[in-house]
């Protein structure tokens, strides 16, 4: 089984202080573990503040934008995902049309106007280790599903985990954590 470019989708009864509600976009899986970007949980930082710190105006497209809480893990480092895949110092093809860019220099490239990339920026990443999500999926705290690039990149953050699931054709409140007594 290899779930990479999918998304994982935290079951509503999923009780966790970071992953409840979360869409994880997987970039990687293999029998050695799993690691993937939380692609709906806005941290306090906006695309803004990321482009005035490298001392460029903001383009358009990512006014207002938020950077995302990728994971908990090394929440200090940030990495973009982005569309179209081009190359950069530290880039890594996840598909055809999807990349995760983790050097500095994607940001002077997106800061272009004429650069119509679309982006990502995460802050901190989310990882399994082997069997764990595995285990995870089979427990029901996560469902699986294609991923789409529409939601990663272009639907507002409060969007993206009932878009996910529509793409299963269900509604996250039509899936109930505790069964009724007829």
């Amino acid at each position: 089984m290899n779930l990479s470019n999918h998304f994982l989708i935290a079951m509503p009864t999923l009780n966790d202080s970071f992953f409840s509600g979360c869409v994880v976009y997987l970039c990687e899986h293999s029998n050695k573990g799993a690691m993937g970007f939380v692609i709906n949980k806005a941290s306090p930082v906006s695309m803004d503040i990321v482009f005035s710190s490298t001392g460029k105006t903001t383009p358009q497209r990512f006014i207002g934008k938020d950077v995302m809480l990728g994971g908990p893990l090394h929440p200090d480092r940030g990495f973009v995902l982005h569309s179209p895949v081009q190359t950069w110092q530290n880039t890594m093809p996840i598909t055809e049309e999807i990349a995760l860019t983790t050097s500095r220099d994607i940001l002077e490239g997106l800061a272009n106007q004429d650069n119509e990339s679309d982006a990502v920026l995460t802050m901190g990443y989310s990882s399994w280790e082997a069997g764990q999500l595995e285990k995870e999926i089979a427990q029901n705290t996560w469902l699986v599903a294609n991923a789409d690039s529409e939601i990663i990149f272009r639907l507002p953050t409060q969007e993206r985990y009932a878009a996910a699931f529509a793409k299963l054709g269900i509604r996250p409140e039509n899936l109930m954590g505790v069964m009724g007594h007829a």
